[in-house]
Parts: structure tokens; C-alpha cells; sequence
């Protein structure tokens, strides 16, 4: 009768062993491979995070009471000067226009007094002329015989008549009026002291 076969214990573990180790190495192989993406992928940097929107403005303060009492108070200030500067270009315009009219009627007025001082000196000189004339007819008459004065004088015109009688001396005259008509010499006589009378003034 043959032994009956039994299996040997050893290999076999050795056999079991060696495959664990197989499936476990090629679990490794496997884990490792597809760490090695994840790894790289934790190695590369993180992208930035996007920016945050600005944010909203903020609304705008109230305004200060004080600071708007001030503003109106400075706007005030400005407009009076403003209306101060307007006068007083206004006032220094007419006081230039007063001063250009002042200087037009002072210019009138010294050339109407130069034309017054002008008359004058014409007046003088026509007087002057005058008087020289009758001065000249007068001692003319005194020279004359009072009879042959009196002839002529008597057909002169009264005032041309006055006028000599009363440039001529009293002793001259009184002999001519003599030699003249009475009437005639009472008729001188009345005018003579009409023209020798002061003039009331006006």
C-alpha cells in the first residue's frame, strides 16, 4: 500500500507570502502614481483671489450750520464790495466829468473877462477920443469973440450945444450966453443944469 500525498506547509506560505507582497507593491506602485499628480498639483501656487469691489461711496456729510452762516456772511461781503467798487468808479466818473466841465467854465469865464477888459480899453480909448474932440472944439469957442461964439453956437443942436457950454469954463461962458438971444440962453441954461444934475442910480 503507497503512502498517502500530503502537501508541504512551507512552500506554501512562501507562496502566499510572495503574492501578497506582489498585489501589496503593485498597490503602492498604483497609489503613488496617482499621488504624484495630486502632489504636484499642491506644489503649484494657489491663485490669487480676485479683488474686492471698491466700496460704495459714502453719502455725503450734512452741511454745517456754522459753515453756511459763514459761506452766506462771505457771499454778503463780496457783494457789498462789489456795489462799494461800482459806486465809487461811478462817483470818480463824475467827478472827472465835473472837473473837465469846472476847467470849460473857467476858460469861458477869463475869456469873457478878457473880452470885458478888451470893451473897456475900447471904451477908454473911444472916451478919450471924445473928450479930446470937445476939448478941442472948446478952446476953439474961448478963443472966439463971445459975440461971434454966440452966433454960432446958437444953431448947433441942443446936446452938441450942452456939451461945449458945459466943458467950458464959467468965465468963457458966461459972456457967450450973454451974446446970445434970451430965449435961446434960458433954454441952455435949463439944460445945463438938467446935464449937470447927478443921475439917480439904478
Amino acid at each position: 500500500m503507497r503512502p498517502r500525498w500530503r502537501p508541504r506547509l512551507l512552500p506554501l506560505a512562501i507562496a502566499a507570502t510572495a503574492g501578497l507582497l506582489l498585489v501589496k507593491a503593485e498597490t503602492l506602485l498604483r497609489g503613488g502614481a496617482s499621488q504624484a499628480p495630486m502632489a504636484a498639483l499642491a506644489s503649484e501656487p494657489a491663485p490669487a483671489p480676485a479683488a474686492a469691489p471698491p466700496p460704495p461711496p459714502a453719502p455725503p456729510a450734512a452741511p454745517d450750520p456754522e459753515q453756511i452762516a459763514e459761506r452766506a456772511l462771505l457771499e454778503s461781503l463780496r457783494a457789498r464790495r462789489l456795489e462799494l467798487d461800482r459806486r465809487e468808479a461811478a462817483m470818480a466818473a463824475r467827478e472827472a466829468v465835473l472837473a473837465v466841465a469846472e476847467r470849460r467854465l473857467d476858460t469861458r469865464i477869463e475869456a469873457m473877462a478878457e473880452q470885458q477888459r478888451q470893451l473897456a480899453a475900447i471904451e477908454r480909448s473911444r472916451t478919450e477920443r471924445e473928450d479930446g474932440a470937445w476939448r478941442s472944439l472948446v478952446k476953439t469957442y474961448e478963443g472966439m469973440r463971445p459975440t461971434a461964439a454966440a452966433g454960432i453956437l446958437e444953431g448947433l443942436e441942443m446936446s452938441v450945444l450942452v456939451e461945449i457950454m458945459d466943458r467950458m469954463g464959467e468965465r468963457r461962458a458966461g459972456p457967450i450966453l450973454a451974446a446970445m438971444r434970451a430965449e435961446r440962453a434960458r433954454e441952455v441954461t435949463g439944460e445945463l443944469a438938467r446935464h449937470r444934475m447927478p443921475r439917480p442910480q439904478r
